[in-house]
């Protein structure tokens, strides 16, 4: 069964009833931009196709299976479970400036297999299509607007590589910005890779407004490889040509994110070495606290002295450095605390966009 996302199929459908395009108007509205219920905006239509509609098409795609609000902070986790059976997460953030951000999902678990992330330990169980990443966000909707709040900021950085799904997330995208569906403007879209060359550079000449981030974590390549498998298929001097040429395509900062991690990759060193791989490039350094995970003891967040020498240094160096406060931590839902137990180690072909 279609989506009621599926602009084409809806077209097709209008012209089968011979409705006047001002109903699909009203019910995309009502979807969209009131963030109201399936039902409410089925109401939009004229009485005699509204049955007809609901039968042709689906509004929700995944079913929500669970909530839990953070007692710290403003964030609440959704965990959603596709037709599968497969259970996903994503999470609101409400900031304290007022603004409400969603963290979103493009695969139910992670093949890049980072060492410091719950989600990676899970493997892949499945892709999600585009109209499950586009649920999340209408879910989400729905339960902010209760609240006289909207999503403001989206950024795909829940469970998995958005870049192993690529096909899928360039067509949630293209609903994301719509002005006749979400219309949410692409600088207020951001999406995280763990670091494809070709991806990302293919990627911003698609998307030249929707912001990226990577995830660096090291410039040494022996502590990268550790804390990041994927990076032995992809040498930082390729990262770097990506880097430049993203930044050339978009004309704004590429988002680095660094995790520091005690004796790891926090040490003096480290800092240097990472102004040194960086300096002449368009860059921004988002310091994340990493945040434990019963699946590597071996990790620890690096001491608040390291990591403010780090940051110094960098600043030093004439980089710009936000230190960023993770949300969430009390309801696992916190970065790279996103993980579904029960599919750990589920294997599927099922790793090709669908």
């Amino acid at each position: 069964m279609p989506s009621v996302h599926d602009f084409d199929a809806v077209e097709t459908w209008r012209r089968r009833q011979k409705l006047d395009r001002q109903w699909i108007r009203r019910l995309r509205t009502a979807f969209y931009k009131k963030h109201r219920s399936a039902e409410a905006a089925l109401a939009e239509l004229p009485g005699p196709a509204q049955a007809d509609f609901a039968a042709q098409f689906t509004f929700h795609p995944l079913a929500l299976a669970g909530r839990y609000d953070s007692k710290r902070d403003g964030a609440t986790k959704l965990i959603f479970r596709t037709a599968a059976g497969l259970h996903l997460e994503s999470v609101i953030l409400r900031m304290t400036s007022g603004r409400t951000a969603l963290c979103a999902s493009t695969q139910v678990g992670c093949r890049a297999r980072c060492d410091f992330c719950a989600t990676g330990k899970m493997g892949v169980a499945q892709n999600l299509s585009a109209a499950e990443m586009l649920d999340q966000l209408v879910v989400a909707g729905q339960l902010l607007a209760r609240e006289g709040r909207t999503v403001r900021n989206l950024v795909f950085m829940g469970m998995g590589e958005p870049f192993h799904n690529e096909a899928q997330l360039y067509a949630a995208l293209e609903t994301i910005v719509d002005s006749r569906a979400f219309d949410l403007h692409p600088r207020r879209v951001m999406i995280s890779t763990v670091g494809i060359p070709e991806a990302m550079v293919r990627f911003a000449g698609r998307w030249p407004e929707v912001r990226l981030a990577l995830s660096l974590h090291s410039v040494r390549p022996d502590v990268r490889r550790r804390l990041m498998p994927i990076a032995a298929r992809h040498h930082l001097s390729e990262l770097r040509w990506a880097i430049e040429q993203v930044a050339a395509i978009q004309r704004h900062e590429v988002m680095i994110e660094y995790l520091p991690l005690a004796d790891v990759n926090d040490g003096p060193e480290d800092a240097q070495a990472l102004a040194a791989y960086l300096r002449g490039l368009c860059v921004h350094v988002n310091l994340i606290p990493y945040n434990p995970i019963a699946e590597a003891p071996h990790l620890a967040p690096s001491p608040r002295g390291r990591s403010e020498a780090f940051s110094a240094a960098l600043k030093a160096a004439g980089f710009p450095v936000t230190t960023r406060y993770s949300l969430g931590a009390d309801i696992a839902a916190a970065c790279g605390q996103l993980v579904r137990t029960e599919h750990r180690g589920r294997a599927s072909a099922a790793t090709k966009p669908r």
